[in-house]
């Protein structure tokens, strides 16, 4: 059967691998596995939400929406060393490497997640909860509200689970908060971007760079 990087459980063979990200203000070196996103380099469209976005604020919590291996989260991380990150993701094997990423990169301001589609809880963090554990009383870190949502989110699962994962997920922002989003134009960017003001979610572009649009969510 055909994996995704959207699988819970990807029984894809392991190869791990290690893929460097350089930005202007900071290098994670970031361990990676097959069954996963972009496992062979940080993806473009990642890069330049990162590269666009301003930063995030400096204290409160925040949170990545299908976190993978965790550039994102961890960047926001590094960023916020006094904000609280959250990472989630449905994939049970990329959310085991960004913990260990985090601890990696001396990172102790992040915590990651398994959820499910819905996003409640799949299961307790590793580093945090002893087999057997109810994961589903686990953790309220992932009820929000978060002051802001960076995010590249998993546009091949199709437009009613992506609509879905983000109606779960923006109803979380805070007052105030801003979502950043990219989203490539040929996968539907312009869409999404019609689909969010009709959903009540004030929308802008705020950039566009090498095919990618990146979307600004802003709650009132």
């Amino acid at each position: 059967m055909a994996q995704h990087y959207f699988d819970s459980d990807p029984d894809a063979a392991h190869r791990r691998a290690t893929v460097d990200l350089v930005l202007a203000d900071l290098h994670l070196r970031l361990e990676t596995d097959r069954g996963m996103f972009s496992p062979d380099k940080v993806d473009l469209g990642t890069r330049v939400l990162l590269e666009s976005v301003p930063a995030p604020p400096a204290h409160g919590r925040l949170l990545d929406v299908g976190c993978g291996y965790g550039p994102i989260a961890l960047t926001m991380a590094a960023r916020a060393p006094e904000a609280s990150v959250v990472g989630v993701d449905v994939n049970r094997r990329a959310v085991r490497l960004a913990q260990g990423n985090a601890a990696k990169n001396h990172l102790d301001n992040v915590d990651f997640y398994v959820v499910d589609a819905d996003g409640n809880p799949a299961e307790s963090p590793s580093d945090q909860a002893a087999p057997g554990t109810d994961a589903a009383a686990a953790p309220p870190a992932l009820a929000g509200p978060f002051d802001a949502i960076w995010s590249n989110p998993p546009i091949r699962i199709g437009k009613p689970a992506l609509h879905g994962l983000l109606r779960t997920w923006l109803r979380r922002l805070a007052p105030g908060g801003t979502a950043h989003l990219v989203v490539q134009k040929n996968l539907g960017a312009d869409s999404l971007h019609r689909w969010l003001e009709s959903e009540g979610h004030p929308t802008e572009r705020a950039a566009s760079r090498a095919g990618f649009r990146i979307l600004r969510v802003h709650r009132p």
